[in-house]
């Protein structure tokens, strides 16, 4: 009796994905959305990795951060959206329990990174406007390479935990999974054995991925806003926000939509809205943040106009 029910207890190792149910015309219209939105995102952040590495003026720390941004959100969305749109279309809705725990991995360790890379960030433009005359020292390339190390690591190696307590659960049924992604929550409704830890573990350490980041970032601002308005210049006001602008919006964007998702007790009920804010983490926000970059970045806008006023002049050069 009790092999049987231990049999039962790990019988499930496959689930259905049900992504976006509805009429054919809308999933094929989600479906078509979500790959325009994803070929936009790969593009939009490989030419931000290319500007830099091409344009001497943007080798500085903060468009070091900035590519490592970029390289994150090309793997996050790819973690997530050429299977999103196979589960949208039909194709591609079961998933092992082994590829939704590898998933689920990246998609929470790429989230953690990008947290501590906000804050890293925040910490450069702290150093930048707040101790202009040291920054060249205190942000030399050895320290900057080593923050972008350090987010990376503790990324990873703050979500290994949870997804080793993952591993760990059992599963009876149902296998269907309201959602377009493998999702802590979801798997937790879906477990027929007790989640108690792992939801207190989850909670843990989103406090302290999440908040203390945000503190950081928070801290931060605090400390360059009060340098900002002890400038008596507009024209010193408008070079200092220039620098930190595009970074604040993506902060704010970033924050608020990852704080909704985790800093909470779980919450089966709230699955519905989960799917919903994880779109925009996965798909919106990783297509906005090289735009954002472009459009409020005085010097990425610049190194933009070179290259396509020479391309325009290799276009309009006739053949020889």
């Amino acid at each position: 009796m009790d092999g049987t029910k231990i049999r039962n207890q790990t019988s499930v190792r496959e689930f259905i994905l049900l992504g976006f149910p509805g009429t054919w015309y809308f999933r094929m219209a989600v479906a078509v959305l979500f790959s325009v939105m994803y070929s936009l995102t790969i593009l939009g952040n490989v030419c931000i990795i290319a500007l830099v590495r091409t344009h001497s003026r943007l080798q500085t720390p903060m468009y070091f951060f900035l590519c490592n941004l970029s390289f994150l959100e090309i793997w996050l969305t790819t973690a997530c959206v050429p299977k999103a749109i196979g589960i949208i279309l039909g194709t591609s809705q079961t998933i092992s329990f082994t590829v939704c725990l590898l998933q689920l991995f990246f998609l929470l360790s790429m989230g953690a990174t990008e947290c501590f890379l906000l804050a890293v960030m925040a910490y450069d433009r702290y150093l930048a406007i707040c101790h202009p005359l040291r920054y060249s020292s205190l942000m030399n390339r050895t320290f900057s390479a080593q923050l972008a190390l350090a987010s990376w690591l503790c990324g990873f190696l703050a979500i290994s935990v949870l997804v080793s307590l993952i591993s760990r659960l059992s599963f009876c049924g149902p296998k269907l999974i309201n959602h377009f992604l493998c999702d802590i929550d979801a798997l937790i409704a879906l477990s027929c054995t007790d989640t108690r830890f792992l939801e207190l573990a989850t909670f843990i350490v989103s406090i302290i991925v999440v908040v203390i980041s945000c503190v950081i970032t928070l801290v931060s601002y605090i400390h360059i806003i009060s340098t900002i308005l002890r400038i008596s210049s507009s024209q010193g006001w408008q070079n200092a926000f220039s620098t930190c602008s595009a970074h604040l919006t993506v902060v704010t964007i970033w924050y608020g939509s990852t704080i909704f998702l985790y800093v909470k007790p779980s919450a089966p009920n709230s699955l519905d809205l989960n799917k919903t804010i994880n779109i925009f983490n996965t798909v919106v926000t990783p297509l906005l943040n090289p735009f954002i970059y472009t459009l409020r970045n005085k010097e990425v806008k610049e190194a933009m106009g070179k290259v396509l006023r020479r391309m325009l002049s290799d276009f309009e050069t006739p053949w020889i």
